[in-house]
């Protein structure tokens, strides 16, 4: 029993079967007698169609075939050798075609292959490979270019028009495949370039996917496939595969291969127990190339000494665009003279020709470090810290230079504190270990506090205390500070809001005040607790203001916006002048008490504090005296002028709240 299936619904969405009829199924030698149902007549839907089926016995196969006048009906007609309506109509004849006057209208569609594998560039071929012949589509001679398509007739024949550097052809997917059919074919993509003629350069790249088929001996007796053209394909690919390993600006590999290569380097170094060196080479000054030039230029000088440099080096080496500015020079069978010697080569042949720009002539000089392995460094990791820390130091020391690594047991000391520090000071803050201490700033006049400056401690895990002058600059070479300011923020804003007569200034330093999270973090906390901002003091040092002019004016604007005052900690320690502290809207100023401590026994000290105050006073600045020791000093402060004291004469730093048994006074 046969089944043939059109897929077409009538309008209300149930399928349908026509009425009696008979039709011939493609392939058969004889017109089979078959019988078509209207489902919808029975109430019958797809599921409930199949489930008839089976209940009668039938073995259905199905057949997928649009009718033209089925007018939006599925019909199923199922047929067999059971008798059959004599006066049905529309019979279909051995070609599947229909008698009758609806016989073209229910014909299928065809399908052109050939038409449309044209339209989309593409040829089909067979190849029978025990004669060679290759049969190909009409049109593969306009897909591949080829004037006489006889010319491809045979396997021998196309081969002749491959690229000999091609790393695989047809005849190698095929006949040289290493897979098994298993009766099922081989199936097979590969790529390969081809010349149509051989009197042009013109080239093709072809995408050819096929399947080949073993005859009884089980080798490859037979292949068909499709090919088409991939020029821009493989060039698009073919880019990004450059890009994936070499530098685009100078053509060198890139970091990810170059520290392939000093991997694979290092490894053969330590298995045959000889040296590998490696050389990180710097352009020195290219910010200022690049302000004073341009950035297209910068990019020609980096192109440039990569040049410069590759053609300075041995050719067993390896050089890489190590970053925006560096090179990478890998070196084998390099012991520290030979190092020393290439190095010194490099620097002499960039500092000595100018390097020639689109602008002019442009003087370039590199610095470099360097180091050999395995004796300095046994993995990739170490080779790359190290080189960059010995580069870091040769620039300290003198730019155009070289340096090569040296041991330091000092230094390596000073990693492991590092690492130490870091723990403790994390550790800290996620234990909630840092707290607050208060030392009090005192009126002159009658030495009633006026407001107090907090100050950060730490508790170590032991039990011991760190202060702020202990951890900060540790914590700023590390660049944890941001955290702990973040920290002793909420900490201030909290006994602020506890105490509402209170009056406190915090310290920030100098890579909080272009932080957006402590920016955030201010804004945030002011605006959840109204009334604190007027009684909040920022303070910054003399050289965190002086180091950026414009980020210090943007930083007091900021901060005086939101409600706070801002005072300038260890004035006197830089060189900041009191018309630019008025200028950026400066409150207070905190003379360095390393002037203040002394001025009872120095003359200089003296003379420099009583101008400052007197300065102070002139530009409306109130000012705080540092460091006050005794009774006569703060006498003498009293009558130049100075507006508060602080230091161990009014008190030093507590963990306790003084205020809670003080009577404050506002500035």
């Amino acid at each position: 029993m046969l089944l043939t299936w059109w897929p077409f619904l009538c309008r209300n969405g149930t399928p349908a079967i026509s009425k009696w009829g008979a039709h011939h199924f493609p392939g058969s030698r004889s017109q089979t007698p078959c019988r078509t149902l209207r489902l919808h007549e029975f109430g019958l839907k797809i599921s409930d169609f199949f489930k008839f089926l089976r209940y009668f016995g039938a073995k259905p196969a199905i057949c997928f075939r649009p009718y033209a006048d089925c007018s939006n009906v599925n019909e199923a007609t199922v047929s067999d050798n059971g008798p059959h309506d004599p006066n049905s109509i529309g019979r279909p004849n051995r070609a599947g075609v229909a008698s009758g006057s609806s016989a073209a209208a229910r014909a299928p569609a065809r399908l052109d292959a050939t038409e449309i594998l044209a339209s989309v560039g593409e040829a089909l071929y067979r190849w029978d490979i025990e004669s060679d012949v290759l049969i190909w589509s009409a049109n593969a001679g306009d897909v591949l270019l080829v004037r006489d398509p006889a010319a491809i007739s045979t396997g021998h024949a196309y081969a002749h028009f491959l690229e000999p550097d091609n790393a695989q052809a047809r005849f190698d997917a095929v006949i040289r495949s290493d897979r098994r059919d298993e009766g099922g074919g081989v199936v097979y993509r590969i790529q390969y370039r081809i010349r149509p003629d051989p009197g042009s350069e013109m080239r093709l790249w072809i995408e050819d996917t096929g399947c080949w088929f073993a005859g009884p001996d089980g080798k490859p007796s037979r292949a068909h496939g499709v090919v088409r053209v991939i020029n821009e394909r493989h060039e698009r690919e073919s880019r990004l595969s450059y890009l994936a390993r070499f530098d685009d600006l100078t053509g060198e590999l890139n970091r990810h291969h170059l520290t392939e290569v000093l991997g694979q380097t290092l490894d053969e170094a330590i298995r045959f127990r000889s040296s590998c060196g490696f050389l990180l080479v710097a352009i020195d000054d290219l910010a200022r190339i690049n302000e004073s030039y341009g950035f297209d230029i910068a990019d020609q000088v980096i192109s440039a000494v990569g040049k410069r440099v590759r053609s300075l080096m041995r050719g067993k080496d390896t050089l890489g665009r190590y970053s925006g500015n560096k090179f990478g020079l890998v070196l084998k069978d390099c012991t520290p003279d030979d190092m020393a010697i290439a190095a010194e080569r490099m620097l002499t042949g960039v500092r000595d020709e100018l390097v020639p720009t689109s602008a002019g002539p442009v003087a370039v000089t590199v610095t470099i470090g360097g180091l050999t392995a395995p004796r300095h460094a046994r993995n990739v990791a170490e080779v790359l810290a190290r080189a960059q820390e010995t580069l870091d130091t040769a620039k300290g020391k003198r730019r155009g230079s070289f340096l090569a690594y040296r041991p330091n047991i000092e230094r390596e000391a000073q990693r492991r504190e590092n690492v130490k520090a870091t723990d403790e000071i994390v550790a800290a803050l996620n234990e909630r270990r840092v707290f607050l201490a208060y030392e009090t700033v005192a009126a002159a006049t009658d030495r009633r506090p006026a407001f107090y400056e907090c100050l950060m401690r730490v508790r170590r895990s032991d039990g011991s205390l760190l202060g702020a002058n202990d951890v900060v600059p540790v914590a700023e070479r590390l660049g944890l500070v941001r955290l702990l300011d973040h920290r002793v923020l909420e900490l201030v804003v909290d006994e602020l809001v506890g105490a509402p007569a209170l009056r406190a200034s915090v310290n920030v330093s100098p890579g909080s005040t272009t932080d957006p999270d402590w920016w955030a973090g201010l804004g945030s906390l002011l605006r959840a607790h109204s009334g604190v901002a007027e009684r909040l003091i920022i303070e910054i040092t003399e050289s965190a203001a002086i180091h950026d002019i414009d980020e210090t004016r943007g930083f007091v604007a900021r901060v005086k916006d939101l409600g706070c005052r801002i005072a300038i900690d260890d004035f006197g320690a830089g060189y900041t002048s009191f018309r630019n502290l008025r200028k950026r809207g400066v409150d207070i100023v905190k003379i360095d008490g390393a002037f203040v401590q002394n001025m009872m026994r120095s003359e200089d000290d003296r003379a420099f504090v009583h101008t400052l105050i007197d300065l102070g006073k002139r530009l409306k600045l109130a000012t705080v005296a540092e460091w006050v020791q005794d009774e006569n000093a703060a006498k003498m402060l009293e009558a130049w002028g100075c507006d508060y004291l602080q230091g161990a004469l009014v008190g030093l730093a507590s963990t306790e709240r003084p205020w809670l048994t003080a009577r404050e006074q506002v500035i």
